[in-house]
């Protein structure tokens, strides 16, 4: 199977947080996404939201467009309004050659919260997935009849955020409703990546590889610390960096015949991980790690 290498540009620049890399230019996030030897790029705050205007920035780099994180709010509205509230975002992707949207459900709030501890996030009540499961299904079909298909991000701090809700997730949506895979995300969580993707892999169309640093992560789902604090303090890292099992993730994708977009994607503070630096060592450690589960890494 075969599998292209992206980055996200939230290694050089955070959109929540401006102070991290806030002032570092358009230009040199995409020059050294090429430098470091990506295929292409997620979405950030910097990029033009006009194809025309895009396209061709992300040619002379030698970059395709991955896809983009959309802030969901299927929870709070009905199916023709969020489609119509998330059509301008999908119309840009689809221009853009995107296969999948990166579809994270922040209802009930989620940026306001990422300073907040862990343990005060949003919920759904179990009488409610039934209901959500339908909506989400309906909303992820209108998108694939659109062109551009749904892929559901579990995410800290958000109403999917724990394995046993990924599971109910799926459980209560149809196949329309595609499955982001995020390994650091699973573990900071407090879950189990491998055993997530074990029960899941099926449902599995876009990947965010980032790594944890184990200490990290153990102090910060001990002291309840929020979502931010434990990005500056270093909880994750590039593929290859941190605690996860990178040879059984990746076999397990290869062996169940994945094929699409692999993303770096491993949010930290800048000032102390540098860019360009681990770039380059998340695009070198996943590929061998891809290459030797054998996946074609396409270039």
């Amino acid at each position: 199977m075969t599998v292209q290498i992206g980055i996200n540009p939230i290694t050089w620049t955070n959109d929540d947080v401006p102070e991290l890399g806030g002032d570092t230019p358009l230009e040199t996030c995409l020059a050294e996404t090429a430098q470091a030897g990506y295929a292409g790029t997620e979405l950030g705050g910097k990029f033009p939201r006009d194809p025309a205007t895009l396209a061709p920035i992300l040619d002379r780099h030698g970059l395709a467009l991955v896809s983009g994180w959309y802030d969901g709010r299927c929870a709070e509205q009905e199916v023709e309004a969020e489609f119509e509230a998330i059509l301008p975002h999908l119309s840009l992707l689809k221009a853009m050659g995107c296969a999948h949207v990166v579809y994270a459900d922040t209802s009930r709030g989620r940026h306001g919260a990422i300073w907040e501890p862990i343990s005060k996030r949003p919920r759904l009540g179990d009488d409610e997935w039934p209901d959500y499961g339908r909506r989400l299904t309906a909303l992820a079909e209108r998108m694939a009849e659109f062109g551009v298909a749904m892929a559901f991000h579990h995410h800290m701090g958000t109403i999917v955020e724990s394995d046993a809700e990924v599971g109910l997730l799926m459980r209560h949506t149809g196949e329309a409703v595609g499955l982001l895979y995020d390994t650091g995300h699973s573990a900071f969580a407090g879950g189990d990546p491998v055993a997530l993707l074990a029960a899941h892999v099926a449902r599995v169309v876009h990947v965010h590889c980032k790594d944890v640093r184990p200490a990290i992560l153990e102090r910060a789902r001990a002291t309840d610390m929020s979502f931010m604090d434990a990005v500056l303090d270093g909880i994750f890292t590039v593929p290859g960096d941190g605690g996860l099992d990178y040879a059984t993730i990746l076999k397990m994708l290869a062996d169940h015949g994945y094929s699409g977009w692999l993303v770096v994607e491993a949010e930290q503070d800048p000032k102390k991980a540098h860019p360009l630096t681990y770039a380059t060592m998340g695009f070198g450690n996943l590929s061998s790690l891809a290459r030797a589960a054998g996946f074609e890494v396409l270039t």
